[in-house]
């Protein structure tokens, strides 16, 4: 990539994200970033336990876009041509890509994903070696080395570049390992009946075949990709279809991916949809019931609803609260030592068992959690209870502080006001998009569409995009 090319930012809140064939997922941009982590890893002399004299390793995999393998191919010709030993597993879910870059004793792990995003954008997320995202300041380190000219890289031929079926076959033993055996052989999803919905995506070959190896029956959706079809009305952000076949089957419970199958949203047998809010509450007091919750505390994020904050305070676990971002989820956990956290989206990590969320973990899981209770999941669920809650996306010509706008600055007071210890309000803009996001959480559902509405006018006022 040649000197000041171009002066948009490369890294967003989720690694690189874009359309393909546009800057920054142009083949110049894409090889560049590749030669330029090859040589990052080279300098951090990145060795693993494989030797001193064995090249630094790296991971890579993505999912079933179709620009994912074109993406795949500038990556591993940057890589390679910066004297990387690459291990290339293919259509991976990201949490795959984690955990084989630690496994392997890889210097650093690359995903090719726009994870819920339709099928035309794309995306790149680098993982470190112990699993985790790269750090903001990483990124930005990477990124101020690629207005430095590369050496010229010669592009693999198309089909030169295989995935290694193992690395599949690692990925499924270790979460079918998981799930604790009181037997050796025996089936601990026996008689449980499951839907599943792969949005089309990376868990397409590999959910239907980790809920068979552990027992149960399964209904599959969406795990034809076309390249075309990943997320389209589907997986995670359109789980009505999955959680409707869940009541019509009489099935136990349903999971719903999303494109790189690191989020899940599950369905009672009820059909009700259930999302990461649900899964925190279930997962969170089974573990402390097992006395396994040290400290008694979770991770979710801003926007997690405020009937998750109650419900958990009832059984004596608190509530810590982040930033969105399932990387702002990890660092919280980290830094205060704590054992599960997410995002209502359905990022959702134990760090016992993942270093990020991983939906197909997290499904077999909670499957896993049913099987043992043996009640409906509804029941298990029923202490849990949602307060009413509105999300309202405003668009916006820029993006200003809240607090130097008087008008939304107002109205934001009388909405607080006006909750008072029964309700939330969340003010924030998106990280990707030109849009103000209103959260607000209440004990009427009529009152809180009033107040966003009227915190929707003040900030068209103040900030309309005309």
């Amino acid at each position: 990539m040649s000197p000041n090319s171009h002066s948009q930012r490369l890294f967003g809140t989720d690694g690189i994200r874009g359309r393909f064939g546009e800057f920054p997922l142009d083949r110049e941009t894409v090889t560049g970033l590749a030669f330029h982590l090859a040589a990052t890893l080279r300098s951090r002399g990145h060795r693993s336990h494989r030797g001193n004299g064995a090249p630094p390793r790296v991971v890579l995999g993505g999912d079933t876009r179709e620009s994912t393998p074109e993406i795949c191919r500038w990556l591993a010709s940057g890589l390679l041509a910066g004297g990387i030993d690459l291990r290339y597993a293919g259509v991976i879910p990201t949490p795959g890509v984690a955990w084989l870059t630690h496994q392997l004793g890889a210097a650093s792990g690359v995903v090719v994903s726009a994870s819920h995003n339709p099928w035309p954008d794309n995306g790149i997320k680098l993982i470190d070696p112990q699993g985790f995202k790269w750090s903001d300041e990483d990124e930005a380190a990477l990124e101020g080395l690629l207005t430095q000219p590369s050496a010229p890289v010669a592009d693999i031929p198309p089909g030169a570049l295989a995935a290694e079926p193992e690395l599949r076959e690692r990925y499924l033993r270790h979460l079918a390992a998981t799930v604790p055996l009181e037997r050796p052989g025996e089936h601990p999803l026996a008689g449980l009946r499951v839907v599943l919905d792969t949005g089309h995506g990376a868990a397409s070959g590999y959910a239907g075949e980790l809920f068979e190896r552990l027992g149960a029956r399964v209904t599959l959706l969406h795990a034809e990709p076309t390249g075309r079809n990943v997320n389209e009305g589907c997986g995670s952000t359109a789980p009505g279809e999955m959680a409707a076949r869940v009541a019509a089957e009489g099935a136990d419970l349903g999971a719903a991916f999303d494109g790189d199958a690191d989020r899940c949203i599950l369905a009672d047998e009820r059909g009700e949809v259930r999302d990461g809010d649900a899964i925190l509450y279930l997962w969170g007091t089974c573990l402390h019931r097992s006395d396994r919750l040290h400290p008694l505390r979770i991770v979710a994020t801003s926007m997690s609803n405020l009937g998750l904050e109650r419900a958990l305070a009832a059984e004596g676990i608190g509530l810590v609260r982040c930033n969105v971002g399932d990387r702002y989820v990890v660092e919280a956990m980290r830094r205060e030592g704590i054992l599960l956290g997410g995002e209502q989206s359905g990022h959702i990590v134990q760090s016992e068992l993942s270093s990020t969320g991983d939906g197909l973990l997290t499904a077999i899981q909670m499957a896993f959690l049913k099987a043992q209770n043996g009640r409906p999941l509804s029941q298990m669920l029923a202490p849990f209870r949602r307060y009413p809650q509105v999300l309202l996306n405003v668009r916006v010509a820029k993006k200003l502080d809240f607090e130097s706008l008087p008008a939304v600055t107002a109205a934001a007071r009388d909405v607080e006001q006006r909750l008072g210890d029964d309700g939330r309000l969340v003010l924030r803009y998106s990280g990707t998009e030109p849009l103000a996001r209103i959260m607000i959480e209440g004990p009427e559902q009529g009152l809180i569409d009033s107040l966003a509405g009227e915190l929707a006018t003040a900030i068209r006022g103040e900030l309309g995009a005309g």
